[in-house]
């Protein structure tokens, strides 16, 4: 089972231990073939070692659960340089690139994201704040490249997100068996940004 990152969520330590035990409560539960529809918060606080009430207090139902489990599955965002468009690109297409790895590499990981197109409002939700947080990030990196004159400025900031970020996620989720080899951050960032920089 991959190691359960550590809660961002401030309070008592012991408030902390017991969400890591939920949490590793129903990783536990997963490795053993048990399906997401088969995880009552009831069952998931047996398996924990804790009360309903305990997992109640900390999310309001099994959606909101599942995504801290596929939060602590996956690797906290780099931070960025902020010394150039291409570099904060870099450390961010480097970030998809090893979350497709381990999703290939891990069949916890694969089964619980296959899992969750299930739950439309899990999806929903996974959507909304890790995947929705991720695109305002990099949109952020454009606005701070577009301002110090790095890119063109007559584009869509949404459009140059697609353009960018399209190719590694096609490789990273479209295609199973796409080859993720070292460097390919850097080549996809220089092969887009050659069309994104601001015309002579």
């Amino acid at each position: 089972m991959g190691q359960v990152k550590q809660s961002t969520t401030r309070g008592r330590p012991r408030s902390q231990a017991a969400e890591r035990a939920i949490i590793e409560g129903v990783l536990r539960l997963l490795e053993e073939g048990v399906p997401l529809a088969e995880l009552s918060i009831e069952r998931i606080a047996r398996h924990a070692g804790v009360g309903k009430a305990t997992i109640y207090r900390r999310w309001k139902g099994k959606e909101q659960l599942f995504l801290a489990v596929l939060g602590a599955m996956d690797e906290p965002e780099p931070p960025l340089s902020g010394t150039s468009v291409r570099e904060d690109l870099v450390i961010t297409f480097e970030a998809i690139r090893r979350r497709g790895l381990a999703k290939c590499t891990s069949a916890l990981l694969h089964s619980l994201l296959a899992q969750a197109k299930s739950y439309p409002k899990l999806w929903d939700l996974y959507h909304d704040t890790m995947v929705e947080a991720r695109r305002r990030r990099i949109l952020a990196v454009l606005a701070r490249g577009t301002d110090a004159g790095e890119l063109r400025d007559d584009l869509d900031p949404d459009l140059m997100v697609d353009l960018l970020c399209g190719p590694m996620l096609s490789r990273t989720i479209l295609q199973n068996d796409a080859p993720l080899p070292d460097g390919l951050a850097e080549t996809i960032a220089d092969g887009v940004l050659a069309g994104l920089r601001p015309r002579p």
